[in-house]
């Protein structure tokens, strides 16, 4: 890797590994309420539970759903929840198109608030507050 810096100072070292942070979200266009789901790893069974935080951060009312293409969005467990939640709608968004999905511009924002100009070298110490990641 190679940065600028001032001769003889050190700089922040960024972790070199390939470990990720995960979120699943959602944002609820009526209230503005942004729900999220930190996850270990993208699966049909992660988002199926994030389905499931949806309708309980939404009880009792018909809710439609605008979701992208990702490969974790398709699979039995997905497919189950929305048997047993006929109340849950869902539009799949086009292919290639973030600009259509409204929780993509809160993830735009949060990485610049959160991610960016940070002295921590790791997004998981980041998402959890940390301040020795």
């Amino acid at each position: 890797m190679t940065v600028w810096a001032p001769r003889g100072q050190t700089v922040i070292r960024a972790d070199p590994g390939r470990k990720h942070t995960h979120f699943f979200g959602a944002l609820n266009l009526h209230t503005g309420q942004d729900i999220v789901m930190r996850a270990k790893e993208m699966t049909a069974e992660t988002s199926s539970q994030h389905l499931l935080q949806i309708l309980d951060a939404v009880p009792d009312v018909p809710t439609v759903l605008f979701w992208d293409r990702a490969p974790w969005h398709r699979g039995q467990p997905i497919r189950d929840v929305l048997a047993a939640n006929p109340r849950l709608e869902m539009i799949y968004l086009h292919v290639a198109a973030p600009d259509l999905n409204p929780q993509e511009h809160i993830w735009k924002a949060a990485r610049r608030a959160v991610s960016h100009n940070h002295s921590l070298s790791r997004l998981d110490g980041l998402a959890s507050g940390s301040r020795n990641s």
